[in-house]
């Protein structure tokens, strides 16, 4: 059985949120509808999207990290969000694999919301019908456009190429080699959903270790706190080996 998927690496993700406004405007004017944007510029602005990306800082001053994590519908192999729709609005694609919404049954309920563990569905306020990412059905197989732009819209904006999109269940794609080959894992395997979107795990650079020795010294372990911070006094620390280190 064919299942499409995202794989995400976040290891180059930058977090410039071109898959956010890409996302946002191809299914504006497609088929999912008009998006709802509810008081844009006001103080409490609210808006429907299917893709977002959250930024997190990880670690202890000064070895600090920003990772920005991309998140949308995770398609995933058994989504507790259909068997709980009242109307069979939510619904699985057998061709594909992709979970879609049927928005003629969708009554607005919530229900599907409060099933899903990762946050994936929202409520477009204009509208009352839940929404959410369709790996952008409507765009993979249109015919209309040239096979190199048959990919949802977040793809091919990805300025890094930190998002792949293909067949899980082939193990000669792309995005099965990408994970089989880079150690790409579920998000929350533990609720037994099955999610089909994959991360490729951040690579923590060893090049340089914040040493004041420079790029490439060689050395596998960082300073622990009490002597960076004595180097840091001495005016020992290479700041530029130290921004490079992760």
């Amino acid at each position: 059985m064919t299942q499409m998927a995202l794989v995400i690496d976040l290891n180059v993700c930058v977090g410039c949120h071109a898959c956010v406004t890409s996302c946002k405007e191809w299914n504006t004017s497609g088929e999912a509808g008009s998006l709802a944007d509810m008081r844009p510029y006001d103080d409490d602005p609210s808006g429907t999207f299917f893709n977002r990306v959250q930024t997190y800082e990880a670690g202890v001053f000064p070895m600090t990290d920003t990772i920005h994590f991309p998140k949308s519908c995770l398609h995933c192999e058994d989504p507790p969000c259909v068997p709980v729709c009242p109307t069979g609005a939510s619904y699985k694609r057998k061709s594909d694999g992709i979970v879609l919404v049927d928005y003629d049954k969708c009554i607005g309920c919530k229900y599907c919301a409060w099933a899903c563990p990762y946050g994936a569905r929202e409520l477009d306020e204009g509208r009352k019908e839940m929404t959410k990412c369709t790996l952008c059905a409507d765009r993979i197989y249109n015919e209309a456009l040239p096979e190199r732009d048959r990919k949802p819209a977040c793809v091919l904006a990805c300025p890094t190429s930190a998002r792949l999109f293909g067949d899980i269940h082939d193990p000669d794609s792309e995005v099965s080699r990408a994970i089989r080959e880079r150690g790409g894992y579920a998000l929350m395997p533990e609720w037994d959903t099955k999610p089909s979107n994959h991360y490729l795990p951040r690579v923590k650079a060893e090049s340089s270790c914040g040493c004041g020795n420079g790029a490439g010294c060689g050395n596998a372990a960082a300073p622990d706190d009490a002597t960076l911070q004595a180097q840091l006094e001495r005016g020992e620390v290479n700041l530029a080996a130290l921004a490079a280190h992760r």
